[in-house]
């Protein structure tokens, strides 16, 4: 969906994910960071500006580019996704960053922008996150936030060339939140 919500914080900024991101992302992408996803590798700005459609297409998915604050360098991409506000649960996923942002502070910046706007402006009753259950990198990046592990979808994930795969669910509710924010901002003042 289009939208136009932007976050900041802690040297990161999330802003709608737009077709003047499309080169910037398609310049990192590769098979070995897209591994997991369910569509081919968007690694030209053409195949990118079809995801970026695609996120944009998606009536509950609230897509973001994720910035540097200070330079404005593309980092990565991450959305809110099957959000139910009537409900009270979001998603969160779609993520991925340029592998020189891995085990940086942009991760654990982005989650606590994303979650607190999730809890605490939207008043959500659960926020979930899940992986390729082969993806021990993003698996150990959930935990590493305090999310619960929940169990595995069997044959859940279909493959760009047709593979089937599990993911793996994890979520953090209400009562969590705060340890969960404590932890991240923990990691982002020891990281100063």
């Amino acid at each position: 969906m289009l939208h136009d919500l932007t976050l900041e914080g802690h040297g990161t900024r999330l802003v709608p994910l737009a077709d003047e991101h499309a080169e910037p992302l398609s310049a990192f992408v590769d098979d070995r960071l897209w591994a997991g996803m369910s569509s081919p590798t968007p690694d030209t700005p053409a195949a990118m500006r079809t995801e970026i459609r695609a996120a944009h297409e998606a009536p509950s998915r609230l897509a973001f580019a994720v910035l540097d604050s200070a330079t404005g360098e593309v980092r990565g991409s991450t959305s809110f996704y099957d959000w139910e506000p009537r409900i009270g649960r979001v998603e969160i996923g779609y993520t991925y960053y340029a592998p020189r942002w891995w085990g940086t502070t942009n991760n654990p910046a982005c989650k606590l922008l994303m979650l607190t706007q999730a809890f605490e402006t939207w008043g959500c009753a659960r926020v979930a996150l899940r992986a390729d259950a082969r993806n021990a990198r993003s698996i150990a990046a959930i935990l590493r936030l305090g999310a619960v592990p929940e169990g595995v979808l069997r044959s859940h994930r279909l493959a760009p060339d047709g593979t089937r795969g599990d993911s793996a669910y994890f979520s953090i509710l209400p009562d969590e939140w705060p340890a969960v924010r404590a932890g991240l901002e923990a990691r982002l003042s020891a990281a100063r």
